[in-house]
């Protein structure tokens, strides 16, 4: 909602709808309690009318891979700038381009980069079956969503 996004409460679940005008909107974001979400954050940033600055979570240094290195690499290789210092994360959105996507054997870093595909082409995610360890058919369902 903060992105300008509307969320659509269902009886099976919450839908996600973009904004009216499509621009997602950037600002700053504290995820320490929340920075499973970081990747999916990063991931979207680059679309932002703005600047998007993640705060909080120097400790994802330390999950299933160093998901602050994974942020940087796979950005700058989709051409967006990005910096970190002190455990935040600071996005300047831009044209993205198609690039390997490394996942680190990472589930999250799959599934959040994954996104970028659905707007930018060339968009290629490394070992996506790393997905298994908790949505085995995350790719599947993906793309069935995404019709």
């Amino acid at each position: 909602e903060d992105m300008g996004c509307v969320l659509e409460e269902k009886k099976d679940g919450i839908v996600v709808c973009p904004p009216e005008d499509n621009i997602l909107k950037g600002g700053k974001w504290d995820l320490s309690t929340f920075s499973d979400q970081t990747l999916t954050l990063a991931a979207i940033a680059p679309f932002a009318s703005g600047k998007v600055q993640i705060s909080g979570v120097g400790h994802i240094r330390f999950q299933e891979c160093d998901r602050i290195n994974a942020i940087i690499e796979n950005l700058t290789a989709m051409g967006i700038e990005v910096s970190e210092k002190e455990g935040t994360i600071t996005i300047i959105p831009g044209k993205v381009k198609g690039c390997l996507i490394k996942t680190f054997e990472d589930h999250r870093v799959a599934m959040s980069f994954a996104i970028c595909g659905l707007v930018t082409d060339g968009i290629e995610i490394e070992n996506p079956l790393c997905c298994r360890k908790t949505f085995e058919n995350y790719f599947q369902v993906l793309e069935e969503v995404y019709r």
